[in-house]
């Protein structure tokens, strides 16, 4: 195209052969002619040229501003669509965030609860008396953090009035207790009744006065908490209004930087305000750094500082997830990521990785975290379990019929103590489990306890009873003690001996005083007996004439069995004229008596108590009876140590009433025992006799 606009070159013939234009001036005008027409050429294609480039020059104008719009509407659906992806993420994140937080919050909570749970069990306020659980209230009261430890006063609350109900159950008294009442009103002339009446209205005015204490406390927080939340909303319109300012950055960053400190400074706000205020700030935080014109180097500057603050967070969460103790580092977490939400953000080449390292330390908590509260799950199960038998058992004791003594019931005590004791060493179950199977617990022990408290009534009843009893044997013992008719009088106390044993037990405190006073007059009326000296009733002649008799027997020496046999008869029929013998010596010679006559006449049947005639003969011609065959002999004497062994087991149950009989009783046991081995030896003599008889 630009080889058509330039103008026609000269042609060789216009020009001489010599160089030089022609002089003649035919052909100077011819020349003239020429250059005009040529002129006028160029002319003419000049003006088409600017036209043709004025066209030109237009439609590229044309072209470019189309191109331009295009351009624009292009960058405003690009913005348009990167504002929505934009916004689609910030909504994204910010419910993914709240959704964390609300995660967190709720493990903060099972945390707190869990180190709550932990020092409950460390200090364990059930092993306490109430006497201690007061003090515990009182030194509570005389710490200066004491509206801060409202769990450790109501555990200190709830173990003692449990205490207290169940002292008064087992004291026989009314066992209910209010423990949120209000402190009566009482006037000059009431005094508190019972025996627990002072402890627990003293622990009633010192709970009180905390009580009211800790209302005004929590009074005092919900207020500061109130103008907390004034003032931060204060500082949000202050930020809000420097951001909408757009002031120049020297003067906006220092008064953003201000806001910032007092955010922090400012103390928590009510939880049900605390996300819409914190989102709100954060917003409008974001706003500023978005829409102020910030200085580069007032803006890296902070950034940097953001920065250093956040590795120091990364590196206390990364000793953290190093902790032990679980919960504890799970809460000071908690903290970190409040203090993180603080300070604003770090440059962007640092923000992913600034980001993943202190996510990476949080998940390692996280983790930790979790797998300790999945082993504590398995552990509240195992606590479950183990509980649950426990019940079992206390249900089983408490639904037990047919418990009719004293001895019955204390022992079925040991046990349910015992359970208790094994149930404090176990450990608690879950949340939603403890409460009701530590009800389950306790109702079956309240159930065992009432049970105990109405048969004490009733025995009671019984026992009073018993007294008015023991009164009519001591009364019929007195009216005794100063007879003389020493074999008639004797009889007769042993028989209130033996009623006196019958008789069931009577209130601890008179049974001493009951067993003093009967025990006085039998010893008065035997010792009176013991000291005459006549001849019928010289009870020291006759143990001293038995004692001969028996050394007489000891001595004797014969093979012939006739001469056995009447000895036997003799020696037994002598024993038997002798008479009493004082009474604490009866049971001695009695025994030396019959093991002489066991030791050398083993075949002739010893009398009962020394004064029956052996069964091989009698001091009469043996043709008068008929001799007697081992098997009688062997049940003669069967039932003569069934005898003996009632007649031990009688004289414990007269004496277990003295504190100094322990010894005469440990005695008697010891008779009895061999007594009952030997019966079992004389059946089995018995048995085989028979066994031989039906051979025959």
């Amino acid at each position: 195209m630009c080889e058509e606009m330039k103008p026609d070159a000269l042609q060789p013939s216009d020009v001489a052969e010599t160089g030089q234009p022609q002089a003649a001036p035919e052909q100077e005008k011819t020349v003239k002619e020429q250059v005009a027409g040529i002129a006028a050429a160029v002319g003419d294609k000049v003006g088409d040229l600017a036209q043709a480039v004025a066209d030109k020059l237009s439609d590229w104008k044309d072209a470019a501003s189309d191109t331009l719009d295009e351009a624009a509407d292009k960058l405003s659906d690009w913005k348009d669509a990167a504002a929505e992806k934009v916004s689609a993420f910030t909504d994204n994140a910010s419910e993914k965030l709240d959704q964390a937080a609300d995660g967190l919050e709720e493990k903060a909570d099972q945390a707190a609860d869990k180190v709550g749970e932990v020092a409950q069990q460390v200090v364990n306020y059930g092993e306490k008396t109430l006497a201690e659980l007061t003090g515990l209230f009182q030194r509570l009261m005389s710490d200066e953090d004491r509206v801060k430890k409202a769990k450790e006063a109501e555990a200190i609350k709830s173990a003692f009035y449990k205490k207290l109900s169940k002292e008064k159950a087992e004291a026989g008294l009314d066992a209910t207790v209010e423990e949120t009442a209000e402190e009566p009103e009482q006037t000059a002339a009431e005094e508190p009744a019972g025996p627990f009446a002072a402890i627990e209205q003293g622990f009633k005015s010192l709970y009180n006065k905390y009580r009211q204490e800790r209302a005004e406390y929590n009074r005092q927080q919900e207020q500061e908490r109130a103008d907390n939340l004034v003032k931060k909303q204060a500082i949000i319109e202050e930020l809000k209004t420097l951001v909408e300012k757009q002031e120049d950055v020297s003067s906006a960053f220092p008064a953003f930087r201000e806001l910032q400190n007092r955010w922090r400074e400012t103390g928590p706000v009510p939880a049900t305000d605390f996300r819409n205020v914190n989102d709100t700030y954060q917003f409008y935080v974001e706003q500023f750094y978005d829409k102020v014109q910030l200085n580069r180097d007032l803006r890296d500057l902070d950034f940097k500082k953001n920065l250093e603050v956040k590795e120091k967070f990364c590196e206390e969460a990364e000793h953290l997830a190093e902790d032990d103790n679980v919960v504890d580092a799970f809460k000071e977490l908690q903290k970190l990521h409040e203090q993180w939400k603080e300070y604003g953000p770090v440059a962007k080449e640092y923000r992913d990785a600034i980001w993943d390292r202190f996510k990476a330390a949080t998940a390692v908590i996280n983790k930790k975290y979790q797998a300790y509260f999945e082993g504590q799950k398995a552990k509240f199960a195992e606590n479950l379990e183990a509980k649950t038998k426990l019940c079992e058992q206390v249900e089983a004791i408490a639904a037990k019929e047919e418990i009719k003594t004293s001895n019955e019931w204390n022992e079925l005590s040991k046990q349910i103590e015992a359970l208790q004791q094994e149930w404090r060493g176990i450990g608690f179950a879950s949340r939603k489990e403890n409460q009701r199977i530590y009800d389950r617990f306790r109702a079956a022990c309240d159930k065992f306890y009432e049970r105990k408290r109405l048969f004490y009534n009733d025995f009671k009843d019984s026992m009073n009873a018993n007294m008015d009893k023991k009164m009519a044997l001591i009364e019929k013992a007195e009216a005794l003690k100063d007879s003389t008719e020493w074999k008639k009088t004797a009889d007769a106390f042993i028989e209130l001996q033996k009623q006196w044993k019958e008789i069931g037990a009577v209130p601890r405190k008179k049974s001493e005083q009951l067993w003093k006073r009967f025990r006085a007059a039998c010893d008065a009326f035997f010792t009176e007996r013991d000291k005459q000296a006549r001849p019928e009733n010289d009870f020291y002649g006759n143990l001293k004439a038995k004692k001969a008799l028996v050394e007489e027997i000891l001595a004797f020496e014969s093979d012939d069995e006739q001469l056995r046999r009447d000895a036997a008869a003799t020696f037994a029929q002598r024993w038997q004229d002798i008479g009493f013998v004082p009474f604490k010596e009866k049971e001695a010679i009695t025994k030396a008596y019959r093991d002489a006559m066991k030791e050398k006449f083993p075949e002739a049947a010893e009398g009962r108590r020394g004064g029956n005639r052996p069964a091989g003969g009698s001091a009469r011609p043996r043709g008068q009876r008929a001799p007697m065959t081992e098997k009688d002999r062997l049940v003669q004497e069967y039932n003569r140590l069934q005898q003996e062994i009632d007649t031990y087991e009688n004289n414990i149950g007269f004496f277990a009433a003295s504190k100094n009989s322990a010894p005469l009783i440990s005695q008697m046991q010891e008779k009895i025992a061999a007594a009952k081995q030997e019966l079992k030896d004389l059946e089995g003599r018995i048995r085989a006799i028979e066994d031989a008889q039906e051979e025959q």
